[in-house]
C-alpha cells in the first residue's frame, strides 16, 4: 500500500468518525426531547411540531458539520498529496544526481589509471634515454660518470675559492669579535680555580754517590750485585754517565724507576750491598712506594672533592705521581683538569660532578702499563670494567677528540685538559723532542703546493709560511693557512696551540741608469 493510499484511508476514517459523532448528537437530542413518563396532568402537552422542527435543525447542523469536516479532510488530503509528490520528485532528483556523480567518479578513476600508466611508461622511456645519453657522453668524452663528477667538482671548487676564503675570514672575525672577551673571562676564572695545594715531585732517574768506591760495591764481585739489582727491580743501571760519582737508572716504567731509586739510595746509605740484602731492600722499597701511591691518590681525590672511589681505582690513579708528559706531572695535571672542568661546568650550566670526576680520571690509562694500547683506550677499558657512569666514560674517550663529542661535559673536559697543558710553565721538554717537534711542524707546512719557505718560531708556537706569489693569490693564502692548521692538528703532537701565518709578498724592481 502506497503512502497516498494510507493518507486516503486516514481521511475516510476521520469522515466516518465525524458522521458517527453527528448521528450520536441527533439521537441524544431526540432522547432529550422525549416527554417524561409521568402521570397525566390536566395541562395541555407541547405540540409535536416543535419536536420535528428541532429535529430538522439538528439534522441540518449535523449535515453542515459533516460537510465542513469533509471539506477540511479533502483540503488536508490535497496538502499531504502535494507534499508527498514534491518529496517524491526531490528524491527522484537526488537519485538522478547521485547516479550522475557516480558515473563521473568512475570515469575520472579510469582517466587517472590511464594517466598513471602513461606516466610510468614515460618515466621508463626517459630513464632509458638518460642511460643512453650517459653512455654516449662517456663514449665521446672518454670519461666515466664518476670521473666527470670529480672534474665538475674541481672546477666548481676553483670557481668558489674566493668565496670560500671570504667566508672563512668572515667566520673567524665574527667568532673572534663576539667570543674573545667572554672566553678570556671564563678561562682566567677557571685557571684561577685550578690552582692546587698539591706539589708535584719531579722524580729524577739519577743517583749521586759519595765516592767512586761505592760504584765498585754496587757492581760487586764479577758484577753479581748489579745483576741481582737489575733482576730484582727490572731497570737498567748505567754507571758510565760521563759525570763522576753518578749512576743513572733507565726503565720505561716510572714506578719501577722510583722503586729502584729508593732501594739503591737506601743500600748506598747502609753500605752493605749483597744480593740477599738487595732483594730485601727492593721488596721494602716496593711496599713503601705502593703505600705512597695509594695515599697520594686518596689525598688528590679528596682535594678534588671526589669521594667513595674504590681502593683499586685510587691505587692505579696514584701511579700517575711518577708519570710525566712533556715534563708535566700527570697527577698534578689531573687535579688541575678536574678543578678547571668543574669551574667551567658551573659557568656553562653543565654537570659539575661528571666533569670533575672525568677531569680527574681522564688520563688514568697512562698508569696501565701491563697492556698494549693508547692511554685513552686503556682508560676507557678500565672505567668500563669498574662500571663508571657512561657520561664519565664518554668524557675520557673523547678528551683527545678520538671520538665525536656527545655532550657538553665532554667538550668541557677536553678544554680543561688543554688549558692545564697550555698554561705557562706547565710543560717542558728535552732538546731532542723540541727539535723533532719543530721539524714536524715545518714538514707539514712544506707538504702543500705553492709553499716556498717555512719557519717554526717562538718555540713551536707559530709557523711562518712564505708562499710563491705567482702560484698562490690572496684568497688562496687564507684557505692555505686554514688547511695547514687542520693538518697540524691531525698529524703533530704539541702542547697548547700553534699559530699559522701565511706570508705572500710581491716585489717589483727596476734600475735608473745615468745618461
Amino acid at each position: 500500500m502506497s503512502l497516498f493510499d494510507k493518507v486516503l484511508d486516514v481521511i475516510a476514517g476521520k469522515e466516518e468518525k465525524r458522521q458517527e459523532v453527528g448521528k450520536g448528537r441527533i439521537k441524544k437530542a431526540l432522547i432529550d426531547n422525549q416527554p417524561p413518563t409521568v402521570q397525566p396532568q390536566t395541562t395541555s402537552q407541547s405540540p409535536p411540531l416543535d419536536l420535528e422542527r428541532q429535529a430538522r435543525e439538528i439534522i441540518l447542523e449535523a449535515k453542515d458539520e459533516a460537510f465542513r469536516v469533509k471539506r477540511e479532510a479533502e483540503e488536508e488530503a490535497r496538502r499531504i498529496r502535494s507534499e508527498v509528490l514534491a518529496l517524491e520528485a526531490k528524491i527522484a532528483q537526488r537519485e538522478e544526481t547521485l547516479e550522475t556523480k557516480l558515473a563521473s567518479v568512475g570515469k575520472k578513476e579510469e582517466e587517472i589509471s590511464l594517466r598513471a600508466r602513461e606516466l610510468d611508461e614515460k618515466l621508463e622511456e626517459q630513464e632509458k634515454k638518460r642511460q643512453e645519453l650517459i653512455a654516449k657522453l662517456e663514449k665521446i668524452a672518454t670519461l666515466t660518470q664518476d670521473e666527470a663528477k670529480k672534474l665538475i667538482l674541481e672546477n666548481i671548487e676553483r670557481q668558489l675559492k674566493d668565496e670560500i676564503a671570504k667566508k672563512i675570514k668572515e667566520a673567524q672575525d665574527q667568532a673572534r669579535t663576539e667570543a674573545q672577551e667572554k672566553v678570556k673571562e671564563i678561562i682566567v676564572e677557571a685557571m684561577t680555580h685550578g690552582a692546587t695545594d698539591y706539589v708535584a715531585e719531579f722524580t729524577a732517574s739519577t743517583i749521586t754517590l759519595p765516592n767512586e768506591e761505592m760504584k765498585g760495591r754496587i757492581i760487586g764481585k764479577e758484577g753479581r750485585n748489579i745483576r741481582a739489582f737489575e733482576m730484582a727491580t727490572g731497570v737498567d743501571v748505567e754507571l758510565d754517565t760521563g759525570v763522576p760519582n753518578e749512576i743513572r737508572l733507565s726503565s720505561f716504567d716510572p714506578v719501577r724507576r722510583e722503586i729502584a731509586k729508593l732501594a739503591l739510595e737506601r743500600l748506598v746509605r747502609d753500605g752493605r750491598i749483597q744480593p740477599e740484602r738487595i732483594e730485601s731492600f727492593v721488596k721494602r722499597a716496593k711496599e713503601d712506594v705502593e703505600k705512597d701511591m695509594a695515599e697520594t691518590g686518596r689525598k688528590v681525590a679528596y682535594e678534588a672533592g671526589i669521594y667513595n672511589l674504590e681502593p683499586e681505582v685510587l691505587d692505579l690513579f696514584g701511579r700517575l705521581k711518577f708519570r710525566l708528559s712533556y715534563g708535566q706531572n700527570q697527577l698534578a695535571a689531573a687535579l688541575e683538569t678536574s678543578k678547571i672542568a668543574k669551574k667551567l661546568a658551573a659557568e656553562l650550566g653543565a654537570d659539575q660532578q661528571v666533569t670533575s670526576l672525568s677531569g680527574l680520571l681522564h688520563d688514568i690509562g697512562k698508569a696501565v702499563t701491563e697492556k698494549e694500547g693508547t692511554h685513552v683506550q686503556l682508560g676507557v677499558e678500565f672505567l668500563k670494567k669498574k662500571n663508571f657512569p657512561q657520561k664519565v666514560i664518554d668524557c675520557v674517550a673523547q678528551h683527545h677528540e678520538d671520538e665525536p663529542f656527545t655532550s657538553l661535559e665532554s667538550v668541557i673536559v677536553h678544554i680543561a685538559d688543554a688549558i692545564s697543558g697550555a698554561r705557562p710553565g706547565a710543560r717542558h721538554e728535552g732538546v731532542e723532542e723540541y727539535t723533532k717537534r719543530l721539524s714536524e711542524l715545518e714538514k707539514v707546512a712544506k707538504s702543500f703546493d705553492g709553499v716556498d719557505e717555512v719557519f717554526a718560531i717562538q718555540a713551536g708556537r707559530e709557523v711562518r709560511v712564505i708562499v710563491k706569489p705567482q702560484e698562490i693569490d690572496d684568497s688562496q693564502s687564507v684557505k692555505l693557512s686554514h688547511d695547514i692548521a687542520q693538518k697540524i692538528e691531525k698529524e703533530v703532537t704539541y702542547p697548547g696551540q700553534v699559530k699559522v701565518t701565511v706570508i705572500r709578498e710581491v716585489r717589483a724592481e727596476d734600475f735608473a741608469k745615468a745618461a
